[in-house]
């Protein structure tokens, strides 16, 4: 409740003038209410719109700016998102599948790769041009509920902050924060939302950034993440904000077991986590965290993979539990959804940070609302099995040495294409059995 007083109070102008208390907002566009900030916290700018009295250092007075931010005009539901919703299926991604099962000979391997087309995977909304696609994708939907009678849900990944995936390089974008990227971020935002509020029947639910935040707890040392740093945070608060007024449901990206679940990186994910959501004005439809996109690890397993060994988190439900009183404790909402689309196949990697078209991985368990966890909402296919994670050829400027390792499938092709071969390989060793 008081978490909630505060982010409404920050809303609206300060009538009542003395220090703004802490995690209040202390400056920002068209602020005009106090600046100063009680002692032991410090007036931080967030962005150009908003600045927030932070724990930690002295007080300090920023300079007033100029707009508000956009607000929800919705209201988001208590609940599950996903309860009472039919998932809308990618028509690209089963045209992708289609494709692929054409290629395959073996009638029994190619019986259980048509049946992926039917399973719902999120759309990757990795570069500006591919933003118009969504609003077909709604109006399908759209027209699609109307004649059925059912509530649809889309499934995005929005995923093009500037200098994006600043601790490799197989997956870097396209806005560099030297060519005004955070601004030209800000416009992919606001072309995401003008789509989804031509579609208010249709229900959007988003992962917000995979890998941004996660490499905010453990990467500063590499200097294109430190450089990221503010521009990541602004990103991620404007999309936070905006996404918001089109009522669209947001799973912060939250790394996996083997990144943010180790015990000394709890507490600093749960602490930053809240403070961009507290910075963004506690946004209603944030619903909370997403966990293992795109990477391997099972839900539960019954006994540790050895490569996880010293880390007690050593799953994905490990994880959860061990964060999700860290979140609530700092004012976040711990819920949360798990990627298990190539988690079929367990102790197949060297290393726990191997991630890039992994050997011997397999789909995994169906996308379900059944998780036997009150904090996680569903079990969900984030990347599109098929999709390769980054190329094995050493002379491609997005060359990545995680793709060139011995447990990496090659040769494989440049990021966000096809892989043929890896696709099969995640058909065959599929978990449950397709």
């Amino acid at each position: 409740m008081f978490a909630g007083l505060l982010a409404f109070t920050a809303l609206i102008p300060v009538l009542v003038q003395g220090a703004v208390p802490e995690w209040g907002q202390c400056g920002g566009i068209n602020w005009t209410g106090e600046t100063s900030c009680v002692s032991g916290t410090v007036c931080t700018k967030i962005n150009d719109w908003y600045f927030q009295c932070f724990p930690g250092g002295s007080t300090s007075v920023p300079p007033t700016s100029t707009t508000s931010t956009s607000q929800s005009t919705t209201t988001a539901d208590a609940g599950n998102p996903y309860t009472g919703r039919t998932i809308y299926l990618s028509p690209f991604y089963a045209n992708e599948v289609q494709a692929a099962a054409n290629q395959i000979t073996d009638s029994t391997l190619k019986a259980k790769a048509l049946k992926v087309a039917n399973i719902p995977t999120f759309t990757w909304f990795d570069v500006v041009a591919k933003v118009p696609d969504l609003g077909t994708y709604l109006a399908d939907a759209s027209a699609k509920g109307q004649a059925s009678g059912q509530k649809y849900l889309v499934q995005i990944v929005v995923y093009d902050l500037p200098d994006r995936d600043c601790a490799a390089l197989a997956s870097n974008g396209e806005f560099s924060i030297a060519n005004d990227g955070l601004n030209k971020y800000k416009n992919y935002i606001d072309q995401i939302v003008v789509q989804v509020k031509k579609f208010p029947d249709v229900r959007v639910v988003a992962v917000i950034e995979p890998d941004s935040l996660a490499n905010l707890v453990t990467n500063l040392s590499v200097p294109k993440c430190s450089g990221a740093q503010d521009a990541y945070k602004s990103g991620v608060i404007y999309a936070m904000q905006q996404l918001n007024s089109a009522g669209v449901y947001m799973y912060l990206d939250a790394g996996h077991a083997g990144w943010l679940g180790w015990p000394a990186n709890l507490s600093p994910a749960a602490l930053l986590f809240a403070q961009l959501y507290k910075s963004a004005g506690s946004p209603s439809f944030v619903r909370g965290l997403a966990t293992d996109v795109a990477n391997y690890n099972a839900l539960s397993s019954s006994s540790p993979d050895p490569i996880t060994q010293g880390n007690p988190n050593y799953d994905e439900i490990h994880y959860i539990q061990a964060l999700a009183p860290m979140l609530q404790s700092n004012g976040f909402p711990a819920h949360f959804i798990v990627d298990q689309g190539r988690s079929g196949v367990q102790n197949i990697r060297q290393q726990w940070g191997d991630w890039c078209n992994v050997k011997g991985a397999g789909f995994g368990m169906r996308p379900t609302l059944s998780t036997g966890s009150s904090l996680i909402d569903a079990i969900v296919w984030v990347k599109p099995g098929g999709e390769c994670d980054g190329t094995s050829n050493t002379s491609s400027p997005r060359f990545d040495a995680h793709c060139g390792q011995s447990d990496a499938l090659q040769p494989a092709p440049e990021a966000g294409t096809w892989f043929q071969a890896y696709f099969q390989a995640l058909v065959a060793n599929a978990s449950p059995s397709l």
